[in-house]
């Protein structure tokens, strides 16, 4: 389970600026998480609440953006989300796109109270 060794990461940056702000208390992180990813987020959710149980970061939440997949056509620029695994363009059927999102892993926010 490789969720694991991601709540694992997101806990390592919420330190290092908790290490900035010492003061802080911090009350949800902000994930973006393309759908090409393969992360599972309730094994995430479930992974973030191992790795912070008993510290400081226990009632810290995970807010979870889901990205879609999104391709552009080389052909016409259309860029586009692509349903039912089409990936060809849908403005002008043409075949060669490429892949321009759904593999994100971001932390996109921190909420904090100071």
């Amino acid at each position: 389970m490789h969720e694991l060794s991601i709540a694992e990461s997101i806990l390592d940056a919420v330190e290092r600026q908790a290490a900035d702000h010492p003061d802080a208390r911090f009350h949800k992180i902000g994930l973006r998480i393309g759908e090409l990813s393969g992360i599972d987020a309730d094994a995430l959710n479930f992974s973030w609440h191992a790795v912070t149980q008993d510290t400081s970061y226990q009632q810290t939440a995970l807010e979870i953006e889901f990205c879609p997949r999104r391709h552009r056509c080389e052909q016409c620029g259309q860029q586009f989300t692509v349903h039912d695994y089409r990936t060809d363009c849908p403005r002008c059927r043409d075949t060669n796109t490429t892949c321009i999102g759904g593999e994100e892993l971001d932390i996109a926010y921190l909420e904090v109270e100071e």
